[in-house]
């Protein structure tokens, strides 16, 4: 969102597995970690804000049959938990509305890049390399994802911890998978996800705080990614995201199940254009007919015989660059070239900024 994104910049970045909002920065919350976790008054039906909600009651009963999941203390979830008006706001100015694309380049990609791509940004994430550097280079050799990727992604996604989001996740989810039709079945099964979770770990799901739509931790993982590609990086007997150790390991591990290959390229600069073809990450055209229509790489792009062409608004005019298999799989964590482009470069300026020292003399300028 795109496991489990918040907080950043939200209206670029909402995804399936990754998702922010705009909360105040705050520090890395723990996970409030209990061996019973016991509901609060007498067993009875849903009450509060989703009392005679029938999207809650049917939801109940599958969790009941489905998982064996403990009634009594699943009404006391829900009957605590808050209907949040300012999550439907939020979602909705997400949904895909039409537009009409101006005519010539109006520098979007240069907005969306100075967003993230500061000098104090590179300095924090200098920090953030350098605290973690053991943990980042052992997630290397197990999964093959170099360090500057996944600092990109948390720099993105949380500014190294510094936004986490500060919705609580019940409210946030059950507002979603209860009163939010247009993707009531997606945040249902996140619900879903997010209670199994807490009731696996031992959690206290009242406790749990992250994006208006869901997403946990330093990577905003939306709970189905946390299901599915979360793991105990550092080896304490479970899978805590606002650890970042576990986030590190976490991020690694999601590059490569989606088809990430170590020591490959990502993208590279184009020279000319290319008129007619689709732009973006979905579409991939052989080598030889870019060429034909003028576009040509300005260095190797090794044993690819195929790319998809990516244009950048720059305002004076547009950037061509090839998108090679790794640049579509960052396209998995947020499907938007502009995400995926701003954590590449990101962690490559993080990347020589600790390579050079941890003060180079063009870091005092601004980008």
């Amino acid at each position: 969102m795109r496991i489990l994104v918040p907080l950043l910049v939200i209206f670029f970045m909402l995804s399936a597995c990754s998702s922010h909002d705009n909360d105040a920065d705050q520090p890395a919350p723990n996970q409030t970690r209990t061996e019973a976790v016991t509901p609060s008054g007498e067993a009875g039906p849903v009450s509060g804000d989703f009392a005679d909600n029938p999207n809650a009651r049917r939801f109940v009963d599958d969790m009941v049959n489905n998982h064996h999941y403990d009634r009594a203390q699943l009404e006391s979830w829900l009957s605590h938990a808050k209907r949040l008006d300012s999550v439907i706001r939020l979602m909705d100015r997400q949904a895909p509305t039409p537009s009409q694309k101006p005519y010539g380049p109006t520098g979007a990609w240069l907005r969306y890049r100075k967003q993230f791509i500061t000098p104090d940004n590179i300095r924090n994430g200098v920090d953030f390399w350098q605290q973690h550097a053991a943990t980042l280079d052992r997630a290397y050799q197990e999964y093959g994802v170099p360090p500057e990727i996944i600092v990109g992604i948390i720099g993105v996604e949380t500014r190294w911890g510094r936004v986490l989001g500060k919705t609580r996740l019940l409210d946030a989810l059950a507002t979603l998978a209860f009163d939010y039709p247009r993707r009531s079945e997606f945040f249902t099964h996140e619900l879903e996800t997010f209670l199994l979770m807490a009731r696996d770990q031992h959690l206290d799901a009242h406790e749990l705080r992250g994006s208006f739509a869901g997403a946990m931790g330093y990577c905003q993982f939306m709970p189905s990614a946390y299901q599915a590609y979360a793991v105990d990086f550092n080896h304490d007997g479970r899978i805590n995201l606002w650890d970042p150790e576990d986030a590190i390991g976490s991020v690694a591990h999601y590059f490569q199940a989606h088809g990430w290959k170590a020591g490959d390229t990502i993208a590279v600069r184009g020279s000319g254009k290319a008129p007619g073809f689709k732009y973006g990450f979905e579409n991939r055209y052989p080598l030889a007919t870019l060429a034909a229509a003028g576009l040509k790489p300005t260095r190797s792009l090794g044993n690819h015989t195929e790319a998809s062409v990516l244009r950048l608004d720059v305002g004076s005019g547009y950037e061509y660059w090839y998108g090679l298999n790794n640049f579509y799989t960052i396209t998995r964590y947020n499907k938007s070239v502009h995400y995926s482009m701003a954590v590449w470069q990101l962690g490559d300026a993080v990347k020589q900024a600790v390579n050079h020292s941890l003060n180079p003399p063009w870091l005092a300028s601004s980008n």
